[in-house]
């Protein structure tokens, strides 16, 4: 028997045992295995985690010993990645017995098969998301998760500072993990080893959980806007009114962006602070700039000048 420790979704699953463990789990993907218990192997995937609850242990009971021994070691022959037993059933011998002969891995939880499959959708979708790590700045602000990005030197790190000032919440320093974890949503957090940790030219590295305390840093948050900073550049347009919003691809999740320039006098903190409640308001379906577009075209329209 293997002493190797099981996943992290079976050791929070309740009864935190694993009767045999060989092998990290790394299909994100579940079933029942009735059908097979009963015979019916046609279509039978064993990638996918598979998940005995009260039907399929009613239905073994009313076999003999003999009878479930058959039935396991033919489903015990397929090299499945996982068998889970759920309400804290005690398994049967002849499913010990045949996962011992197979070496196939055997986990025991006490939550409900529904509970259980529903914490495993969500452990397996974060564990196994698509993730990049991008350079950068990660803060909450009024509860949006703004990704600020530039070069090094532009200011990145002093603007999350202030903002942090202000009242707001530090999640990343010059390293932010991004994970996709559905098709729309994309989360980012610190890299363990600098979790909370900032550098800053001139100071060098400081822990800004330790001063500011416990209220000006979170684990993770969604990225809900990029904001590019870059060196002020005389000449250059740029979007002065916001009637089109700008979108940048991260995983193939298109995410608002906005580029704002950088400048001697310009308050960074304030700025992001707006562009994190515009794009909220944005996300609301209000925006400013088109019902002001709107408003003085009706006034073209009635002959009112402004």
């Amino acid at each position: 028997m293997d002493g190797a420790c099981a996943p992290s979704w079976a050791q929070g699953s309740g009864r935190q045992l694993a009767v045999f463990f060989r092998g990290d789990i790394v299909i994100g993907g579940r079933r029942g295995p009735g059908l097979q218990l009963a015979g019916f192997y046609n279509y039978f995937d064993p990638e996918r985690l598979q998940i005995i609850g009260r039907v399929e242990s009613t239905f073994l009971e009313t076999l003999t010993s003999a009878q479930r021994r058959e039935r396991f070691e033919m489903f015990m022959r397929y090299n499945i990645i996982g068998l889970v037993i759920c309400h804290g059933m005690d398994p049967f011998p002849e499913c010990l017995e045949m996962a011992e002969k197979y070496d196939r891995n055997l986990f025991l939880v006490r939550k409900d098969t529904s509970e259980f499959m529903a914490d495993l959708i969500a452990s397996l979708s974060s564990y196994l998301a698509p993730r990049l790590t991008q350079h950068g700045v990660l803060v909450e602000v009024f509860g949006e998760g703004v990704l600020i990005t530039g070069d090094s030197g532009v200011g990145k790190s002093e603007t999350a500072l202030e903002l942090i000032k202000r009242g707001h919440r530090l999640v990343a320093d010059d390293a932010v993990e991004i994970k996709r974890i559905n098709r729309t949503t994309l989360m980012g957090s610190a890299p363990e080893m600098i979790r909370y940790y900032m550098e800053l030219r001139g100071i060098g590295v400081i822990d800004a959980r330790q001063i500011y305390g416990v209220g000006a840093v979170k684990p993770e948050t969604r990225v809900d806007l990029v904001v590019q900073l870059e060196p002020w550049e005389d000449g250059k347009a740029y979007d002065r009114l916001g009637l089109t919003t700008e979108y940048c691809e991260i995983l193939n999740v298109r995410v608002p962006c906005v580029t704002i320039p950088v400048g001697p006098g310009r308050n960074l903190a304030v700025i992001l602070e707006l562009a994190a409640m515009n794009n909220r308001q944005k996300g609301m379906g209000y925006n400013a700039a088109q019902k002001l577009a709107a408003e003085h075209d009706r006034g073209i329209d009635l002959g009112i000048g402004f």
